[in-house]
């Protein structure tokens, strides 16, 4: 079994026949004979909001498949600074590029408390080579989270300030309403944007006192979306 870190919260061994996101995942084609093939352990995890999942250039021993809560995928560059590449939400895989050099290239933070299914990458190797219905899951993953990643570079890391943050909170809407938003720590924000913490501020109460969004808590994480066709007019 894959050591646990202290810092997580182990839950068990995950049921990926009854999983409730199992149509989101990368488990979401196999049948009882592929099941069957699956000896070791996918256990199911909780990190608390700020705690590393892997570290970046960590020997991989597993992906991860996210159930609730949000990762952020973080680099540092050349010159020092921490750069965030990519946000993950429920559906979405971790370390997939593990598969290939059997390293992670990024860190992988919780942006909030988040659980996560842990799967050995003996399993995928396993699986991979004999299932052709994980095959193709697995390439359509890969080809989504390089997708992604191009837009994500595309959209917010060019333009004004109010382009880049309207962006932000357009890509951060809720997937069932498309009216509420989740946002995180401005610095972290920034780190994304590559924007100073003060400029994202000042973006976001400029929005809030222009009543495009409303603040739904105390700390400023979640909003409702009233005018999404004003942040569209601004990218």
């Amino acid at each position: 079994m894959i050591p646990i870190k202290t810092e997580s919260a182990w839950r068990g061994t995950s049921d990926c026949r009854n999983c409730g996101i199992r149509d989101m995942v990368l488990f979401a084609d196999l049948n009882e004979q592929d099941f069957g093939m699956i000896h070791a352990p996918i256990d199911d995890l909780e990190f608390r909001q700020g705690t590393s999942l892997y570290a970046e250039g960590n020997r991989a021993a597993g992906i991860f498949t996210l159930r609730t809560g949000m990762i952020k995928l973080v680099r540092v560059t050349a010159d020092g600074r921490l750069r965030i590449v990519r946000v993950l939400r429920p559906g979405d895989v971790a370390g997939l590029e593990a598969l290939g050099s059997s390293r992670y290239d990024c860190e992988a933070v919780a942006l909030t408390d988040v659980s996560v299914c842990r799967i050995p990458l003996e399993v995928i190797h396993t699986l991979g080579a004999s299932s052709p219905r994980l095959h193709l899951r697995l390439m359509q993953k890969w080809q989504q989270a390089l997708k992604d990643a191009d837009d994500w570079l595309a959209d917010l890391n060019f333009g004004t300030a109010r382009q880049r943050v309207s962006n932000f909170i357009l890509k951060m809407r809720s997937p069932s309403d498309g009216r509420t938003v989740t946002l995180f720590a401005r610095d972290d924000m920034g780190a994304m944007l590559d924007l100073k913490l003060e400029t994202v501020s000042r973006e976001v109460s400029r929005l809030v006192r222009e009543e495009v969004i409303e603040p739904l808590d105390k700390q400023g994480r979640v909003y409702h979306l009233r005018e999404p066709e004003r942040l569209l007019e601004a990218v």
